[in-house]
Protein backbone atom coordinates (compact mmCIF):
# COMPACT_ATOMS: atom_id res chain seq x y z
CA UNK A 1 0.00 0.00 0.00
CA UNK A 2 2.51 2.21 0.79
CA UNK A 3 4.51 1.72 -2.06
CA UNK A 4 1.54 2.58 -4.24
CA UNK A 5 1.28 6.31 -2.50
CA UNK A 6 4.83 6.93 -2.98
CA UNK A 7 4.22 6.43 -6.41
CA UNK A 8 1.16 8.26 -6.49
CA UNK A 9 2.61 11.54 -4.75
CA UNK A 10 -0.20 11.40 -2.69
CA UNK A 11 1.34 9.98 0.57
CA UNK A 12 3.90 10.43 3.40
CA UNK A 13 6.17 8.03 5.14
CA UNK A 14 5.34 6.85 8.75
CA UNK A 15 8.03 8.38 10.32
CA UNK A 16 7.09 11.83 8.71
CA UNK A 17 3.68 11.58 9.57
CA UNK A 18 5.35 10.74 12.98
CA UNK A 19 7.51 13.67 13.25
CA UNK A 20 4.31 16.06 12.68
CA UNK A 21 2.10 14.52 14.78
CA UNK A 22 4.91 14.47 17.67
CA UNK A 23 4.13 10.79 18.78
CA UNK A 24 5.30 7.69 18.02
CA UNK A 25 2.56 4.92 18.28
CA UNK A 26 2.06 3.23 15.07
CA UNK A 27 -2.18 3.94 15.57
CA UNK A 28 -2.10 7.69 14.60
CA UNK A 29 0.62 6.42 11.42
CA UNK A 30 -2.67 4.53 9.98
CA UNK A 31 -5.00 6.32 10.43
CA UNK A 32 -3.27 9.37 9.06
CA UNK A 33 -2.66 7.13 5.84
CA UNK A 34 -6.27 5.42 5.85
CA UNK A 35 -7.84 9.29 5.84
CA UNK A 36 -7.06 9.89 1.90
CA UNK A 37 -7.49 6.64 0.15
CA UNK A 38 -4.83 6.25 -2.61
CA UNK A 39 -6.41 4.78 -5.92
CA UNK A 40 -5.42 4.55 -9.44
CA UNK A 41 -6.22 7.74 -11.38
CA UNK A 42 -8.74 5.68 -13.88
CA UNK A 43 -10.76 4.29 -11.06
CA UNK A 44 -10.25 7.49 -8.76
CA UNK A 45 -11.86 9.18 -12.39
CA UNK A 46 -14.77 6.52 -12.64
CA UNK A 47 -15.74 7.55 -9.22
CA UNK A 48 -15.74 10.78 -9.52
CA UNK A 49 -17.96 9.89 -12.77
CA UNK A 50 -20.55 8.61 -10.56
CA UNK A 51 -20.79 11.56 -7.67
CA UNK A 52 -23.18 14.72 -8.08
CA UNK A 53 -21.06 18.10 -9.73
CA UNK A 54 -21.21 19.62 -6.44
CA UNK A 55 -19.22 17.01 -4.56
CA UNK A 56 -16.93 16.74 -7.27
CA UNK A 57 -16.19 20.80 -7.21
CA UNK A 58 -16.81 21.67 -3.47
CA UNK A 59 -15.77 18.82 -1.77
CA UNK A 60 -13.47 16.25 -3.68
CA UNK A 61 -11.21 19.11 -5.26
CA UNK A 62 -10.04 20.20 -1.58
CA UNK A 63 -9.05 17.08 -0.37
CA UNK A 64 -5.46 16.48 -1.82
CA UNK A 65 -3.01 17.31 -4.93
CA UNK A 66 -4.09 13.96 -6.48
CA UNK A 67 -7.95 14.43 -6.08
CA UNK A 68 -7.83 17.75 -7.38
CA UNK A 69 -5.68 16.88 -10.80
CA UNK A 70 -8.48 14.41 -11.30
CA UNK A 71 -11.55 17.04 -10.35
CA UNK A 72 -9.85 19.40 -13.02
CA UNK A 73 -9.15 17.10 -15.73
CA UNK A 74 -10.29 17.91 -19.17
CA UNK A 75 -10.64 14.03 -19.67
CA UNK A 76 -12.98 13.93 -16.77
CA UNK A 77 -15.90 16.44 -17.57
CA UNK A 78 -15.37 15.12 -21.35
CA UNK A 79 -16.39 12.38 -20.16
CA UNK A 80 -19.17 13.61 -18.37
CA UNK A 81 -20.17 15.93 -21.29
CA UNK A 82 -20.08 11.91 -23.43
CA UNK A 83 -22.10 9.71 -21.00
CA UNK A 84 -24.79 12.59 -20.32
CA UNK A 85 -25.54 13.59 -23.93
CA UNK A 86 -23.83 17.04 -23.85
CA UNK A 87 -22.78 17.90 -27.14
CA UNK A 88 -21.64 20.99 -29.17
CA UNK A 89 -23.78 21.58 -32.26
CA UNK A 90 -20.66 21.91 -34.48
CA UNK A 91 -18.94 18.66 -33.86
CA UNK A 92 -15.54 20.55 -35.06
CA UNK A 93 -15.37 22.70 -32.51
CA UNK A 94 -13.62 21.69 -29.00
CA UNK A 95 -14.74 23.95 -25.75
CA UNK A 96 -12.02 25.88 -24.56
CA UNK A 97 -13.23 24.41 -20.87
CA UNK A 98 -14.86 21.03 -20.92
CA UNK A 99 -15.54 21.39 -16.84
CA UNK A 100 -17.35 25.15 -18.11
CA UNK A 101 -19.16 23.49 -21.15
CA UNK A 102 -20.32 20.68 -18.96
CA UNK A 103 -21.80 23.33 -16.29
CA UNK A 104 -23.40 24.90 -18.41
CA UNK A 105 -25.11 22.35 -20.45
CA UNK A 106 -26.18 21.06 -17.02
CA UNK A 107 -27.76 24.32 -15.30
CA UNK A 108 -29.34 25.06 -19.22
CA UNK A 109 -33.04 25.81 -19.27
CA UNK A 110 -35.70 27.95 -19.87
CA UNK A 111 -35.46 31.01 -16.94
CA UNK A 112 -38.60 32.53 -18.23
CA UNK A 113 -41.74 31.08 -15.66
CA UNK A 114 -45.04 30.34 -18.18
CA UNK A 115 -44.07 31.20 -21.39
CA UNK A 116 -46.65 29.05 -23.08
CA UNK A 117 -49.78 30.29 -21.28
CA UNK A 118 -50.35 27.32 -19.79
CA UNK A 119 -50.78 28.88 -16.23
CA UNK A 120 -53.14 31.69 -17.76
CA UNK A 121 -51.17 34.93 -16.98
CA UNK A 122 -49.37 33.91 -13.65
CA UNK A 123 -45.46 35.18 -13.63
CA UNK A 124 -46.09 38.15 -15.86
CA UNK A 125 -46.31 41.52 -15.02
CA UNK A 126 -48.47 43.35 -17.42
CA UNK A 127 -47.18 46.66 -18.03
CA UNK A 128 -49.74 47.53 -20.80
CA UNK A 129 -53.59 46.08 -20.72
CA UNK A 130 -55.12 47.62 -24.04
CA UNK A 131 -58.38 47.38 -25.37
CA UNK A 132 -60.16 44.25 -24.31
CA UNK A 133 -56.66 43.12 -22.34
CA UNK A 134 -54.52 40.27 -22.66
CA UNK A 135 -55.93 36.86 -23.32
CA UNK A 136 -54.59 33.19 -23.23
CA UNK A 137 -56.27 31.06 -26.16
CA UNK A 138 -55.94 28.26 -27.96
CA UNK A 139 -53.70 28.52 -31.41
CA UNK A 140 -55.11 29.52 -35.00
CA UNK A 141 -52.94 27.45 -36.71
CA UNK A 142 -50.37 25.28 -35.62
CA UNK A 143 -47.30 25.98 -34.55
CA UNK A 144 -43.58 24.24 -35.34
CA UNK A 145 -43.69 22.84 -32.23
CA UNK A 146 -46.56 20.14 -32.30
CA UNK A 147 -46.31 20.00 -28.68
CA UNK A 148 -47.54 23.77 -28.32
CA UNK A 149 -51.55 24.60 -28.11
CA UNK A 150 -51.46 27.45 -26.07
CA UNK A 151 -50.55 31.27 -26.64
CA UNK A 152 -51.10 35.09 -25.35
CA UNK A 153 -53.31 36.96 -27.53
CA UNK A 154 -53.18 41.05 -27.70
CA UNK A 155 -56.72 42.95 -28.36
CA UNK A 156 -56.91 46.38 -29.80
CA UNK A 157 -54.91 48.74 -27.55
CA UNK A 158 -51.20 48.18 -26.70
CA UNK A 159 -50.31 45.20 -24.45
CA UNK A 160 -47.24 44.91 -23.31
CA UNK A 161 -46.02 41.75 -20.32
CA UNK A 162 -42.83 41.41 -18.91
CA UNK A 163 -40.44 39.51 -16.75
CA UNK A 164 -37.55 40.42 -14.87
CA UNK A 165 -34.86 37.25 -14.12
CA UNK A 166 -32.86 37.60 -10.77
CA UNK A 167 -29.66 35.44 -12.23
CA UNK A 168 -28.20 34.91 -9.00
CA UNK A 169 -31.29 33.10 -7.46
CA UNK A 170 -31.65 30.93 -10.80
CA UNK A 171 -28.11 29.81 -9.89
CA UNK A 172 -25.61 32.04 -11.78
CA UNK A 173 -23.58 33.96 -9.01
CA UNK A 174 -22.28 37.85 -9.52
CA UNK A 175 -18.62 36.31 -9.78
CA UNK A 176 -19.53 33.60 -12.66
CA UNK A 177 -21.39 35.96 -14.74
CA UNK A 178 -18.29 38.55 -14.79
CA UNK A 179 -15.87 36.02 -14.95
CA UNK A 180 -16.90 33.93 -17.91
CA UNK A 181 -19.75 35.90 -19.36
CA UNK A 182 -21.69 33.12 -20.49
CA UNK A 183 -23.64 33.32 -24.15
CA UNK A 184 -27.33 34.51 -23.43
CA UNK A 185 -29.71 33.74 -25.70
CA UNK A 186 -33.51 35.01 -26.54
CA UNK A 187 -36.24 33.51 -28.44
CA UNK A 188 -39.62 34.28 -28.88
CA UNK A 189 -42.69 33.46 -31.19
CA UNK A 190 -45.47 35.26 -32.83
CA UNK A 191 -47.73 35.15 -35.16
CA UNK A 192 -50.81 37.66 -36.73
CA UNK A 193 -54.45 36.74 -37.33
CA UNK A 194 -54.86 36.32 -40.94
CA UNK A 195 -57.64 38.80 -41.47
CA UNK A 196 -56.29 41.66 -39.48
CA UNK A 197 -53.37 44.01 -38.83
CA UNK A 198 -51.16 43.77 -36.21
CA UNK A 199 -47.64 44.92 -34.87
CA UNK A 200 -45.34 43.08 -32.75
CA UNK A 201 -42.46 44.42 -30.47
CA UNK A 202 -39.65 42.70 -28.04
CA UNK A 203 -37.06 44.29 -26.13
CA UNK A 204 -34.56 42.16 -24.10
CA UNK A 205 -32.31 43.96 -21.29
CA UNK A 206 -29.17 42.79 -19.54
CA UNK A 207 -28.80 44.93 -15.73
CA UNK A 208 -27.01 45.68 -13.41
CA UNK A 209 -27.44 45.31 -9.70
CA UNK A 210 -29.22 48.37 -9.85
CA UNK A 211 -31.55 47.44 -12.57
CA UNK A 212 -29.66 49.79 -14.97
CA UNK A 213 -29.55 48.30 -18.76
CA UNK A 214 -25.86 47.12 -19.64
CA UNK A 215 -27.01 45.93 -23.22
CA UNK A 216 -30.28 45.89 -24.86
CA UNK A 217 -31.86 44.30 -28.01
CA UNK A 218 -34.85 46.41 -29.33
CA UNK A 219 -35.86 46.02 -32.62
CA UNK A 220 -37.90 48.24 -34.96
CA UNK A 221 -41.58 47.19 -34.25
CA UNK A 222 -42.96 44.67 -36.99
CA UNK A 223 -46.02 45.39 -38.56
CA UNK A 224 -48.49 42.44 -40.66
CA UNK A 225 -50.96 43.76 -42.94
CA UNK A 226 -54.51 42.09 -43.59
CA UNK A 227 -54.35 39.32 -45.09
CA UNK A 228 -51.65 37.73 -44.41
CA UNK A 229 -50.13 33.90 -44.19
CA UNK A 230 -50.72 34.36 -40.11
CA UNK A 231 -47.90 31.73 -40.17
CA UNK A 232 -45.76 31.54 -36.74
CA UNK A 233 -42.42 33.56 -36.75
CA UNK A 234 -39.29 33.01 -34.19
CA UNK A 235 -37.35 36.35 -33.08
CA UNK A 236 -33.87 34.92 -31.98
CA UNK A 237 -31.04 37.06 -30.37
CA UNK A 238 -27.28 35.83 -28.57
CA UNK A 239 -26.26 38.28 -26.38
CA UNK A 240 -22.29 37.85 -26.14
CA UNK A 241 -19.12 39.68 -24.41
CA UNK A 242 -21.13 42.10 -22.49
CA UNK A 243 -19.06 42.66 -20.08
CA UNK A 244 -19.13 42.63 -16.20
CA UNK A 245 -22.11 43.50 -14.36
CA UNK A 246 -25.26 41.53 -15.30
CA UNK A 247 -27.58 40.25 -12.20
CA UNK A 248 -30.60 40.61 -14.08
CA UNK A 249 -32.17 40.14 -17.67
CA UNK A 250 -35.81 41.90 -17.99
CA UNK A 251 -37.69 40.46 -20.92
CA UNK A 252 -40.81 42.63 -22.66
CA UNK A 253 -43.02 41.92 -25.63
CA UNK A 254 -46.26 42.60 -26.50
CA UNK A 255 -48.10 44.10 -29.19
CA UNK A 256 -51.88 45.17 -30.64
CA UNK A 257 -54.18 44.61 -33.86
CA UNK A 258 -53.59 48.09 -36.44
CA UNK A 259 -57.62 47.88 -37.01
CA UNK A 260 -59.16 49.02 -33.80
CA UNK A 261 -61.38 45.94 -33.69
CA UNK A 262 -63.27 44.96 -30.48
CA UNK A 263 -62.00 42.02 -29.07
CA UNK A 264 -58.32 39.99 -29.87
CA UNK A 265 -57.37 40.44 -32.98
CA UNK A 266 -53.92 41.21 -32.68
CA UNK A 267 -50.18 39.76 -32.36
CA UNK A 268 -50.49 36.53 -30.43
CA UNK A 269 -47.00 35.30 -28.88
CA UNK A 270 -46.12 31.82 -26.96
CA UNK A 271 -43.15 29.68 -25.97
CA UNK A 272 -40.54 32.51 -25.07
CA UNK A 273 -37.43 31.53 -23.98
CA UNK A 274 -34.21 33.41 -22.25
CA UNK A 275 -31.01 30.65 -21.97
CA UNK A 276 -27.72 30.86 -20.70
CA UNK A 277 -25.76 28.73 -23.05
CA UNK A 278 -22.06 27.48 -23.67
CA UNK A 279 -19.85 29.63 -25.86
CA UNK A 280 -20.66 28.85 -29.67
CA UNK A 281 -24.00 26.54 -28.96
CA UNK A 282 -26.49 29.28 -28.72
Amino acid sequence: MRRKAKAMGAAQSDDSIKRRSGTTGSSTSLSQVDMFPVFPLDILEEIFLNLPLHQVVCICRLVCHQWKEVADSESLWRERCRREGYHLKDASKVPKDWRLFYYLCKQRRNLLKNPKGEEKLKKWEITDNGGDKWKVGKLMVPHPNEAIQINFITSYGLCRKMQLIDLSLEGYNPAFMDHFQPDIKISDWYAPRWDCGSEYEICVELLNQRKRPIQTFAPETIYFEQWNDQKWCQMTHVFRNYGPGVRYIRFAHGGKDTQFWAGWYGIRVTDSSVEICPAGDA
